[in-house]
């Protein structure tokens, strides 16, 4: 399977599907960090993909979604984008509805 198609099959493997820099329990970089602690503030379970664990991910994901940078955020495989955006809809107050919404669709 190429590449392009490992990251789509995981997108579409998860509700909620966060790229990033370690694990949440052991994070490496701050972005990464804010990014898992903010989504796991909601009490909605998420997937995380480390993205040092695979160089092929690490390397193609910017260009699956034209974004560069990382973390990267997915509900029901439609990029929602990165941590300032989960931070800005925690601090909207939207953003564990959304989480909320997007695993009910995917159940």
């Amino acid at each position: 399977m190429d590449v392009m198609a490992r990251i789509q099959a995981q997108v579409d493997s998860a509700p909620i599907v966060l790229y990033m820099k370690g694990t949440p329990q052991f994070p490496q970089c701050g972005f990464s960090a804010k990014a898992a602690q903010t989504l796991a503030s909601t009490g909605v379970e998420f997937a995380y993909v480390n993205i040092f664990e695979d160089q092929e991910v690490m390397q193609n994901l910017p260009n699956f979604q034209d974004w560069p940078t990382f973390p990267q955020i997915y509900f029901n495989s439609e990029l929602m984008g990165g941590g300032d955006i989960i931070v800005e809809m925690a601090e909207m107050g939207t953003l564990q509805a959304a989480m909320q919404e997007a695993t009910d669709k995917f159940s």
